[in-house]
């Protein structure tokens, strides 16, 4: 894992990836950006676009606010960028994914940088090739949350930090200290824990202990603590300053400790407001597809390294970024809450540490497995393309097959041979292939199901007031893209209205609505699935309708009908079993309403 670059592979002067090195870089940026234009994905991206719309629109850079609620989980940083950009660019899906891809691109120039600094050339290519076909972060350059801006920040924080322990020159401590400032106010304080590890690992193997000395590293600390303020004065006034605030049901909740404790500790133990169930192994078997096509040969470097780490320890090898994986690897693993996409800031230091390994390689045993897996995962890719475009019933499929096939072949005649610079680009172009199909065939069919683009759509020709009732699930999606005012409402608040009124509603609530009497007429019907819980069942087309949801627009008209004394009582009796409580979010912290039951109604009526 930490192998020193051999003199040979230096002195080489033609090397065969120096001819494609820029056309494949410039191929990978293009599929990375292939996403910008669609749509935003439900849940959580829609849900954090929908809260940097609503600091656009207001003005308001303090509070973090969903559906007029306080919301606290997240930092405010990729917020106020993103807020930034819709003030720029309008708010639209391409508003909201282009600084994520910025943040990305900044980790093209710093994984290169950094392996080009740590070893040579070379490697500095072969990493930054790792890096932009890691297959998760191509995904989150589409589904858009926090990862992509803190992946290239947490790899710039590194990179600065590398400078200032080679020349411990005071403006690399305050460039490091700012963009790890920065990732810490996207994610957390244990961003800042997994960037330090990496370095204090470095220093204890090679006995390095004047580092722990030298009082600019301490002063880094403090500088990091300075440029977060920022994010600890908005949270002390918008929570701390305010304890009579509900926040995960509870008063007197302070913005501060979440940040410093419950958001990172709490999650780790499990004894915050936010809680998991967590498994030592997830990571294990989500790197397994998350970090594909490298995924295998990042378990055979693993395998190797634990077999000989005897003999690959020494004063003259380079330990930062295989430290900061396995601090980064070990604290995912080993916390409560985890989800896929938390080790895509380890993507860059998993792509120099795999690069360098791999110009190293001399193992012809290794070199053989590696060869042989990585030719099996390509064919496999290829035949999971066409496979998807049979089972999901995908437009175009005889002109994809064609396509498909004219690009495997382009591959195999461009780099033909069976040399490990081959192979790897080979898998390279492979991954490519696969995510360019996803992007313009796949996803374009995922989003036909995503309700909310649709339906506001459909009513922003009119952008008047449009009602949701509490006890349906929130749509972020819609909130995002639909132009006009929204409001929650219950029930129970039907019999107030004045006017007709426009609902954005399940199909179920309209049942149960007009079993209480309310005269409610639908105007216009989506099929609808959450695209971010793709099932089986979904994917295939003959069994698809049985997995889809369905939301309306409808209008729901007051009168004499509605309320009737009888219907009044028959509503009021069948509240328990129409009402299902509500929880407004499943992301802690906000919306937070109180919960109906059809005792509650009951009262009411």
């Amino acid at each position: 894992m930490i192998f020193s670059q051999s003199p040979e592979l230096e002195k080489k002067s033609a090397y065969p990836l120096d001819t494609w090195f820029i056309w494949l870089t410039i191929i990978g940026i293009i599929v990375n950006a292939s996403g910008l234009l669609l749509p935003i994905l439900e849940p959580d991206g829609a849900l954090y676009a929908t809260i940097a719309k609503n600091m656009a629109q207001s003005g308001n850079f303090i509070k973090l606010m969903i559906e007029g609620n306080d919301w606290l989980d997240k930092p405010h940083f990729p917020f106020w960028i993103t807020a930034l950009s819709f003030k720029v660019f309008g708010i639209n899906s391409f508003a909201y994914k282009l600084p994520g891809l910025l943040f990305w691109l900044a980790g093209i120039y710093y994984t290169y940088a950094f392996a080009n600094k740590l070893y040579n050339k070379q490697t500095a290519q072969w990493a930054v090739l790792i890096y932009i076909s890691a297959e998760h972060l191509i995904l989150s350059n589409n589904d858009v949350r926090a990862e992509p801006f803190l992946t290239g920040l947490m790899i710039g924080a590194a990179w600065y930090y590398y400078l200032a322990y080679r020349d411990n020159k005071f403006r690399n401590f305050v460039a490091g200290s700012l963009l790890l400032a920065f990732a810490v106010m996207t994610k957390g304080i244990f961003i800042a824990c997994m960037v330090m590890a990496g370095f204090v690992i470095e220093w204890i193997i090679k006995k390095d202990w004047k580092q722990f000395l030298n009082y600019r590293w301490w002063l880094s600390i403090i500088m990091v603590l300075i440029f977060i303020l920022p994010e600890l004065i908005t949270l002390y006034l918008q929570f701390d300053l305010h304890p009579e605030k509900l926040v995960f049901g509870h008063h007197n909740v302070s913005g501060i400790r979440f940040f410093f404790w419950d958001s990172q500790f709490g999650r780790f133990f499990n004894n915050g407001p936010i809680k998991g169930s967590g498994d030592k192994l997830f990571f294990v078997h989500t790197m397994l597809w998350a970090f594909l096509p490298w995924s295998i040969i990042l378990f055979i470097l693993v395998g190797s390294t634990i077999k000989n780490y005897q003999t690959i320890i020494s004063k003259n090898g380079n330990y930062i970024c295989s430290g900061i994986s396995l601090a980064g690897f070990l604290v995912f693993s080993l916390s409560r809450f985890q989800l896929p996409h938390y080790t895509n800031i380890l993507f860059p230091f998993f792509a120099i540490v795999i690069a360098n390994w791999l110009l190293n390689l001399k193992h012809k045993g290794l070199l053989k497995a590696i060869t042989y897996s990585q030719h099996t995962l390509c064919y496999f890719l290829f035949a999971a393309c066409i496979g998807l475009l049979i089972l999901v019933n995908l437009p175009y499929k005889i002109p994809a097959i064609v396509v498909l096939a004219l690009l495997a072949l382009a591959i195999v005649r461009l780099f033909p041979g069976n040399s490990l610079q081959h192979v790897l680009t080979r898998s390279f172009a492979v991954i490519m292939v696969v995510n360019l199909f996803l992007n313009t065939l796949f996803y374009p069919m995922l989003f036909q199901y995503q309700s909310g683009n649709h339906a506001a759509a459909s009513l922003n020709t009119q952008q008047g007031p449009v009602y949701m009732f509490n006890d349906v699930s929130a749509e972020y999606a819609f909130q995002f893209y639909y132009n006009g005012p929204i409001h929650r409402i219950d029930t129970r608040q039907l019999d107030t209205i004045k006017n007709n009124i426009v609902v954005y509603t399940q199909d179920w609530k309209v049942d149960s609505l007009k079993q209480l009497g309310y005269q409610v007429r639908v105007v216009e019907q989506f099929p609808h699935l959450h695209n971010s819980q793709v099932t089986g069942k979904f994917l295939y087309y003959k069994k698809r309708d049985q997995a889809v949801d369905h939301f309306v627009i409808a209008t729901i008209q007051p009168g004499a009908l509605a309320n009737s004394p009888s219907l009044k009582l028959r509503r009021a009796k069948n509240f328990i079993n129409i009402n299902e409580p509500f929880f407004a979010s499943d992301r802690a912290g906000g919306p937070h309403r109180p919960t109906h039951t059809g005792y509650d109604e009951y009262l009411y009526w």
